[in-house]
């Protein structure tokens, strides 16, 4: 299935309805939020969506959020499901004396998403909002979670729906980092390719910023995120690790995703590789696979 539209041209929507989501509220949200997050949440309305970081001192990943404004002083925020506790333990870690309020509402809400260029109609009980999570531009339908069955009827006679498996093939094709596969405590926001997405380097300062501007100043990140392709198309596997063409001894990457694209007829994986090995056209061995690094998307 393409992206952007289906074999009948109708736009594709998705189900992330399992995505953790946070209420944050209070006369000092905004403030609040705006130390957490590497993004300027100005930027965030009731019919726009912001992606941003949220990190530790040392600049690393805490979580990757979609922020969206409910009303004046009420944000919502959802993440990968897998960060459900982790995120409301870390934003809850530093209200110290601030009007803020969090509330876990994933069970509240459903969120579906739709690809296309035009916003669909409005419909009573679904608030729409532009957000771009696939790499182009997209919308976020939220509704009460008790009307699911019958609005996913509804959008199956006029969209086309996206799973799992659909939707996990779509994200690697475009290059999209996820929680636990390319987003860990381990990763910083520019090695994967996040920084032009959720990074305003205009805003004030929040925790992990020092980080930040220094890695800007000096233009280098010692890894990126990378397209591999299978050179004799073998299947790729997460976690294997890479080494140099040149030398098999030389460790300089691993997969963190791997996937069969249709559209492209290949082997294709997402996966970090070491400054010096991640030009374009670099070959290297993923175990024994010899890959191809690319640039993303590949589609």
């Amino acid at each position: 299935m393409n992206l952007a539209a289906s074999k009948a041209g109708r736009p594709t929507f998705f189900d992330l309805s399992d995505r953790a989501k946070l209420r944050v509220s209070g006369a000092d949200a905004v403030r609040y939020l705006n130390g957490q997050i590497t993004n300027d949440l100005r930027k965030a309305g009731p019919a726009s969506t912001i992606q941003a970081s949220i990190l530790t001192a040392k600049g690393k990943f805490s979580a990757h959020v979609f922020i969206s404004r409910e009303s004046d002083e009420v944000f919502l925020l959802d993440a990968d499901p897998e960060l459900r506790e982790d995120l409301s333990a870390r934003l809850e870690r530093y209200i110290i004396a601030d009007d803020v309020q969090l509330e876990d509402v994933t069970d509240e809400f459903s969120l579906f998403h739709i690809i296309g260029q035009m916003a669909p109609a409005p419909s009573d009980g679904v608030r729409i909002a532009a957000a771009e999570r696939f790499g182009i531009p997209g919308w976020d339908c939220w509704f009460d979670r008790g009307t699911q069955p019958e609005r996913q009827e509804a959008f199956a006679e006029e969209f086309d729906f996206c799973d799992v498996d659909c939707a996990e093939l779509s994200r690697i094709e475009r290059g999209i980092p996820r929680w636990g596969r390319e987003l860990t405590g381990e990763i910083i926001p520019m090695e994967a390719n996040l920084e032009a997405s959720s990074i305003d380097y205009g805003k004030g300062c929040y925790i992990g910023q020092e980080v930040i501007s220094r890695m800007k100043m000096s233009g280098q990140t010692n890894k990126r995120l990378c397209g591999l392709i299978s050179l004799d198309d073998s299947p790729l596997e997460s976690g294997a690790r890479m080494t140099s063409a040149a030398n098999s001894d030389r460790e300089v990457g691993w997969i963190t995703s791997a996937t069969r694209s249709g559209r492209l007829g290949k082997q294709i994986g997402l996966g970090y590789v070491k400054r010096g090995f991640n030009e374009n056209g670099t070959q290297l061995l993923a175990g024994t696979v010899p890959v191809v690094v690319t640039a993303l998307p590949f589609i």
